[in-house]
């Protein structure tokens, strides 16, 4: 990678361009004075000296004296990443504080639109962010083969991060075999007819905001959209509802359809055993 790309990746962990500058030319020069980060840098001695000043209180630069000079040395790039994931997580604890502050002028609908398996995964990923239980139409199968370590990557996650998902999915094979660890993963899955309803595509609504992953066999051409309103997911959560309570409705059908063929064997079997006494 290019010396402006390590800029533009250094910046964004809060860096300035020149402070970026200075923090690569450190790499290079290790522990050194000021003049020579500024001929490094190809800065003049009062804009290094300000700069380094900054960096060292924000703990990005340590300082040493030698003979009544300081000789400045940047952190190393594993502690510079340490600080930037710092950066994230306080950002993220005080996300419903700043969401607070927001008024009616923020409530046009946002839509972000992804594409490809990386852009997939992205939205995934900001389910990963929910406050609310994620509310899931999906093909049980169809996630998994796109996906081949959904369960360790993503479920786990979930899991670990205490989303609850409330599921509506085909029963076929996969969809009861993933009902079965519903318990383990943290969810309740509702199983509807594979022949009336397939679900091909998924929706997942939680918070404010709906997201829709469109699968296609060729990974270029899956795309996905996340629509960020409240208007919108509040619909999309009643919709969900409305289907929640079918699918509770059908797995008590067939509940009664096993017991019932159950039960009409047993009887076939004591009336075979009844014509050999």
């Amino acid at each position: 990678m290019g010396t402006a790309a390590l800029k533009h990746v250094i910046q964004s962990v809060g860096l300035d361009t020149e402070e970026a500058a200075l923090y690569i030319a450190g790499l290079k020069l290790g522990s050194a004075p000021a003049s020579d980060y500024g001929k490094k840098a190809g800065f003049n001695r009062i804009t290094t000296y300000n700069h380094l000043e900054k960096l060292t209180k924000r703990g990005i630069f340590s300082v040493v004296r030698k003979r009544n000079i300081k000789y400045y040395q940047p952190i190393s790039p594993e502690k510079l990443s340490i600080e930037a994931r710092k950066n994230v997580e306080a950002l993220d604890r005080v996300l419903p504080d700043l969401r607070g502050l927001m008024g009616n002028h923020h409530r046009t609908p946002r839509v972000r639109y992804f594409e490809g398996a990386d852009g997939i995964r992205d939205i995934y990923r900001d389910t990963l962010t929910a406050e609310t239980d994620l509310l899931n139409f999906a093909n049980s199968s169809i996630v998994r083969n796109f996906w081949k370590e959904y369960d360790k990557q993503y479920v786990q996650e979930r899991v670990k991060k205490g989303i609850h998902l409330k599921g509506v999915a085909p029963d076929d094979e996969t969809g009861r075999k993933v009902q079965g660890k519903d318990k383990e993963s943290f969810r309740e899955i509702r199983l509807v007819s594979v022949k009336e309803f397939p679900i091909n595509n998924e929706i997942n609504i939680y918070d404010n905001k709906v997201a829709i992953i469109s699968f296609a066999e060729d990974e270029s051409e899956v795309f996905g959209v996340i629509i960020e309103s409240k208007e919108v997911a509040d619909t999309q959560r009643q919709i969900f509802e409305m289907a929640w309570r079918y699918a509770a409705l059908g797995e008590g059908a067939r509940r009664k359809e096993k017991i019932d063929t159950e039960e009409g064997v047993a009887k076939v079997r004591k009336d075979q055993l009844i014509m050999f006494e």
